[in-house]
């Protein structure tokens, strides 16, 4: 369970909102559920500066959706409606919004208004602007509390919400927040679950301890012009992690998931020294931490407790299990996906027959982000998934703990420094953006450090406070949203904040601040236009963003960020991405709107694949469905177009070089056409020889 830390330095705000929105919908529910089942048993990870931003809401801490939502509807400017229009939609429409008629009603005439932001405050109601301040908070509870109140009450009603109305559903999310730690401490202490955490401010602890690591796995990556090697730093962390834990359960040692599943010799030393009882990671860094001690991966047993030197046991997790539930079985009827899950284990049951009694099948995956995919926030897959696990003699859950009990352990000798990503660090370190992000914290730490020993009788409750600044600011999510790999509606705003954390270090020494500090990392509409794909990506091809990760690492050509303004004003097609896996290549269009499609009289794309042949296809985007072309081709249009093209239809050995144009038609007329110039190109490398080079 865990959201960057948004508290803004200097005061109990948070930057953006969701760590009390999943607070509604994830972080209560999911232990209430696994613990409903008699005999089954999950471990759940808690971060540290998570819990601390529950415990400021409980002491009247706030953030800005919350204030707009607390707001009488009559005092709010026009650029608070303008704000509360454009934030107060954000989750899945899917799985958020649809399924409740009046949110609907809100966000369709939003949509068919928001081109026109000259009037659209003025197309909304006092009513319909107050029912949006309640659907923007109500729809993140999840359904295991709606027979509460007020829930219950405001669901029954739907529409024309009062003032009194909404501050009761506000009080309510306080109130369930209040309810979140005894929860998972009262369970603990019953051995239904078992609580571990992260280092507290989520940092990579490897990259704490030498940025230089991040080449292991990539050899040629361009590191920071500042090498940051404070292992100091990776311990406070960790130690601050454990006093957190002794004064929230007590235990001693508990077991601690590294921020990412990110691990490296010099961090799972420090986690060994320091009483840490397990730790874990993915088996693709297994794969590798094998071959680096040595050792042959496909002799070794992969669903094993491993221990790396005395004390600290490891856990490599099954990386395909695992994104099933993460990533897949979403778009799945319930049954069928727990049923699948359950086949997979029995399977594996029969292939470790011989030798049961050292197998652990590690099920490690994100806490919250996935549900929000699933109808009903999940709630009929897990309720399944559980009643499986918990009936089925053949399967025995177990928490961490309990297999580093009751299993041998394997020696592990050596580990290869990588995350659960890709087993390599390329998301935090190696784009332009992210080695700024390092250079100017490694500058802010220096400052720190030398102006700690000019000032030996400084104010030591200022000191405490800068340094924790530095704590914040290693915090990995910082860089998750520098680089191109994700980009979102929020960048710019996390660039702020992590800039602001660096700041306020200056502002608690009292020291001029650095106008570098003033320039924004985040390079917006300067980034390239073209980026190529970084990994292997599979989609599902519907015509919607599945999930929120489905095209995380996919190449990308920005149309709306080519010629002048007026041109890119114009374009109807922004973005088109591509990607491949071992069967097919993937092209997905994003749309400006897809209303404008919809003054067409016949809208379609003409597809051109250049590989050397020219291959031409026509996709009909008023098409319903899935469509299916000749040779396995396949598209989709809904919110976007997305298709698959068999790799085997575009080179005999199915692999080679792409090349790639789009055009829009209506009728016969050409709308527009991409690129202008040359085609989009790249390489789709022969399978198992894929090597992603960083940019």
């Amino acid at each position: 369970m865990h959201q960057p830390n948004y508290r803004e330095p200097h005061a109990d705000r948070m930057a953006m909102p969701w760590v009390r929105l999943h607070a509604t919908k994830d972080y209560l529910d999911m232990p209430l559920r696994a613990a409903a089942h008699e005999g089954i048993r999950v471990t759940f990870n808690l971060v540290p500066s998570l819990l601390d931003q529950l415990e400021l809401y409980l002491n009247g801490g706030t953030d800005r959706h919350l204030e707009l939502s607390r707001r009488s509807v009559d005092k709010l400017s026009d650029e608070d409606k303008q704000e509360l229009l454009s934030t107060f939609f954000s989750c899945n429409p899917s799985q958020m919004i649809t399924p409740y008629g009046r949110y609907r009603e809100l966000y369709d005439k939003y949509q068919s208004g928001r081109d026109r932001r000259d009037i659209l405050v003025r197309l909304f109601s006092s009513g319909e602007l107050r029912d949006l301040q309640v659907w923007s908070n109500l729809a993140w509870v999840d359904p295991l509390f709606r027979d509460e109140q007020p829930i219950k009450s405001l669901l029954a009603q739907g529409r024309h919400f009062t003032s009194e109305h909404k501050h009761a559903l506000l009080d309510w999310q306080i109130e369930l927040i209040r309810r979140i730690v005894p929860t998972y401490r009262k369970l603990q202490e019953e051995g239904r679950i078992e609580v571990s955490f992260t280092p507290y401010y989520h940092p990579i602890l490897p990259l704490l301890c030498n940025t230089d690591i991040a080449t292991e796995a990539l050899p040629s990556l361009a590191l920071p012009r500042r090498r940051f090697a404070h292992p100091e730093d990776a311990e406070q962390q960790v130690l601050l992690s454990l006093q957190k834990y002794r004064e929230l359960f007590g235990e001693a040692r508990p077991g601690m998931w590294p921020s990412e599943g990110s691990v490296s010799e010099e961090s799972m030393d420090l986690l060994r020294r320091l009483g840490v009882r397990w730790s874990a990671s993915d088996d693709e860094v297994l794969q590798h931490s094998l071959t680096k001690a040595g050792m042959d991966p496909a002799g070794s047993l992969k669903h094993a407790v491993y221990d790396y030197g005395p004390g600290l046991k490891m856990f490599f997790r099954d990386h395909h299990l695992s994104d099933r539930i993460g990533f897949v079985y979403s778009t799945w009827n319930a049954e069928r996906a727990a049923d699948d899950f359950l086949q997979h284990l029995l399977k594996l049951r029969e292939k470790y027959s011989d030798r049961l009694d050292e197998v652990v099948v590690p099920i490690i995956l994100d806490g919250e982000n996935a549900w929000e995919y699933f109808p009903d926030d999940g709630a009929a897959f897990l309720d399944l998934l559980y009643k499986g696990l918990a009936e089925d003699k053949r399967i025995e859950t177990v928490t961490m703990s309990e297999a580093c009990d009751r299993l041998p352990a394997r020696n592990l000798p050596s580990i290869y420094a990588g995350s659960w990503i890709n087993h390599d660090f390329r998301i935090w370190i190696g784009h332009q953006e992210d080695n700024a992000a390092w250079d100017l914290l490694s500058k802010t730490r220096d400052a720190l450090v030398q102006f700690q020993g000019e000032h030996p009788h400084f104010d030591p409750e200022r000191l405490t406070a800068a340094w924790n600044q530095i704590y914040i600011a290693e915090g990995s999510d910082w860089c998750w949203w520098y680089g191109d790999e994700h980009r979102g509606a929020h960048n710019l705003q996390f660039d702020t904040v992590y800039r602001q954390h660096l700041i306020a270090v200056y502002e608690h020494l009292g020291l001029d601040i650095p106008v570098e500090m003033a320039r924004p990392i985040y390079r917006g509409e300067g980034r390239p236009r073209v980026a190529a794909p970084d990994e292997l990506i599979t989609v599902t091809v519907d015509g919607r963003i599945t999930q929120f990760y489905e095209w995380s690492g996919a190449g990308r050509f920005e149309c709306d960020q080519v010629g002048g303004a007026s041109h890119r004003a114009a374009c109807r097609i922004t973005a088109i991405q591509f990607a491949f896996d071992c069967d097919c290549v993937y092209i997905r269009l994003d749309f400006r709107s897809m209303k404008d499609l919809e003054l067409f009289s016949s809208p379609r794309v003409e597809l051109t694949l250049l590989s050397p042949e020219s291959l031409v296809l026509a996709l009909d985007l008023r098409a319903d469905g899935v469509t299916e072309i000749a040779d396995g081709i396949r598209y989709a249009t809904e919110d976007i177009l997305e298709v698959a093209v068999p790799r085997k239809r575009l080179w005999e050995s199915k692999f080679g070089r792409l090349g790639l144009r789009i055009s829009l038609f209506d009728g016969r007329q050409v709308m527009e056409a991409w690129p202008e110039e040359e085609p989009l190109e790249f390489d789709v490398p022969e399978k198992n020889q894929e090597i992603f080079w960083p940019s």
